[in-house]
């Protein structure tokens, strides 16, 4: 899909929710989102800095204590046991944010896979409060490292709200965007749209996956809504907008300018490397300096597709991406549901399509 600030401008889906030959996708499918998700958490978060509720530069153990506890790991000694020390600073909610907390991912880091296969934390992926006590791989602030940071924001959020994640942001985000086809555990009429996630096979071919955890024992800010693409384009056009959504506003559009804005400073993110099979290494525009906001990847620099300078964006584990080009007004998701983090065919086709978008706000020709 593709929107400008007022309404979408194309829809399109292609192929089946399931292979081989299961029901046809439809524009009102419902997709796991994995990491589209942080983008979600990041603007509650904003919203309760404007409501006095969180400071981004205080200790975020003054809203999570569990996070006094958390130790970083050195290493590991020569019996296996993980070497740990006391972190040199403490981390703000700004570096969880900014991913610059010293939090990974087992699947894109090496330490905490190990960690996983010795038993000594379950994976993000089983949505358990005990794969957020992972150690930190480096001291906060530091540099940047993808990892579980809006995880920790997500609980940040529930603990100053009192409230469970996906009622605050109801309350503050999906009622004021009209969003209603969005949740963490799928509801009847969402599970039967549901697109299944699939894997490619040694040929190619398309193998279902057992479904994503429906029934997580938190709500992970990180990567566990479910949504049909029409609804995370409500999303986009609020942003699109200064904050203000189709029923109410959001965000202050102070707090959206500067949430928008490169958050590293002269830090810039990194090349994802997978360690899970058949994973290879990702970056959105090789070439292109990128940083990161209070919420999504900037482009320091024009894009090749079209995309400009100072434009917002991401990507979920699932191969969803999107983009939001405040500048223009205009945005985009490209919604599939594959495994693993980058499917080639699958980042190809969001490339092409944001392509085709910007070609045809320029006037020019593009075949469907």
């Amino acid at each position: 899909m593709l929107t400008n600030r007022k309404a979408n401008l194309y829809e399109r889906a292609v192929g089946h929710r399931y292979s081989p030959s299961g029901p046809q996708m439809t524009t009102d499918s419902v997709f796991a989102l994995f990491s589209a998700t942080k983008a979600i958490t990041s603007t509650a978060v904003l919203r309760c800095v404007e409501d006095g509720l969180i400071d981004l530069d205080a200790p975020a153990m003054r809203y999570a204590n569990e996070l006094k506890d958390i130790k970083v790991i050195d290493g590991f000694e020569e019996g296996g046991a993980p070497r740990l020390r006391a972190p040199r600073r403490a981390l703000t909610t700004r570096m969880l944010l900014l991913h610059t907390a010293g939090f990974g991912y087992d699947a894109f880091n090496a330490t905490y896979q190990r960690l996983v296969k010795d038993g000594v934390q379950p994976s993000f992926l089983t949505a358990r409060k005990a794969a957020l006590l992972a150690p930190l791989l480096f001291d906060p602030g530091e540099r940047w490292e993808y990892g579980i940071n809006i995880d920790w924001c997500g609980q940040i959020v529930e603990r100053v709200r009192d409230r469970p994640l996906l009622d605050v942001m109801r309350a503050s985000i999906f009622a004021p965007c009209g969003m209603t086809d969005i949740a963490f555990s799928p509801t009847a009429s969402m599970s039967s749209r549901l697109a299944l996630l699939h894997r490619r096979d040694a040929g190619g071919s398309l193998i279902p996956m057992p479904a994503a955890v429906s029934d997580p024992e938190i709500q992970m800010g990180g990567h566990g809504l479910y949504a049909s693409v029409g609804d995370y384009m409500k999303f986009i056009r609020m942003w699109l907008n200064d904050g203000l959504g189709e029923f109410g506003r959001v965000l202050r559009s102070e707090t959206v300018q500067m949430a928008s804005a490169n958050g590293l400073g002269d830090l810039k993110i990194r090349p994802i490397s997978g360690t899970i099979p058949n994973s290879t290494p990702f970056e959105f525009f090789p070439g292109v300096s990128k940083s990161w906001s209070l919420g999504f990847m900037v482009n320091d620099e024009p894009a090749p597709t079209g995309r400009p300078a100072g434009s917002l964006g991401w990507s979920g584990g699932t191969n969803t991406y999107f983009w939001i080009d405040r500048r223009n007004g205009v945005g985009g998701f490209w919604a599939t549901q594959m495994r693993p983090f980058p499917d080639a065919a699958s980042f190809e086709g969001f490339i092409e399509f944001e392509t085709a978008a910007y070609r045809f706000l320029a006037g020019k020709t593009v075949s469907a």
